[in-house]
């Protein structure tokens, strides 16, 4: 007969990351804008949106949000239609709503209508069963600040070989 073994120590839980699930990273954007802030919110969609979503065929390379009054907006984010939703499907292109709260939207995206700042979404994840946007108060880089960057991450990279060889 096989004995149990019940003293056992359960796997440690990371709470953080506890039932998160990503669906798209934007990777585009941490190359072409130099990240300030960041912020989850929600997301509105409708029923063949979340499907697909779930199916990971999003694109938010276009992507970017803007506030209208006093709503954040995810504007040029393509989400491709569902095939099992035939007649009750969504438009790919369409605006969607970002779910915030209004002190959120005033500090946040406040800080977006200064010069040169723009809402970049920057991955597209479900928590707890629901869809969320990482939003970012993005600077764009010019040529050379890209260049620096991966200067920097060249050097960066060769330093921990060096690290790991001794």
């Amino acid at each position: 007969m096989a004995r149990s073994n019940n003293n056992k120590k359960p796997a440690p839980v990371d709470r953080e990351h506890d039932n998160e699930r990503l669906v798209a990273n934007n990777r585009r954007a941490r190359h072409d804008y130099e990240v300030l802030e960041t912020l989850e919110c929600g997301i509105m969609l409708v029923g063949s949106e979340v499907k697909s979503l779930r199916a990971g065929t999003i694109s938010l390379e276009e992507a970017y949000a803007r506030l209208k009054g006093n709503e954040v907006w995810l504007l040029g984010c393509e989400i491709a239609e569902y095939v099992q939703a035939n007649r009750l499907n969504h438009v790919p292109r369409r605006p969607r709503k970002l779910l915030l709260h209004k002190r959120e939207i005033l500090k946040f995206a406040g800080k977006a209508t200064e010069k040169g700042l723009t809402l970049v979404p920057l991955k597209v994840y479900f928590k707890e069963g629901r869809a969320k946007v990482l939003l970012g108060v993005c600077r764009g880089r010019k040529l050379h600040d890209k260049r620096d960057v991966l200067k920097k991450k060249d050097v960066q990279r060769d330093i921990e070989r060096a690290m790991r060889r001794r």
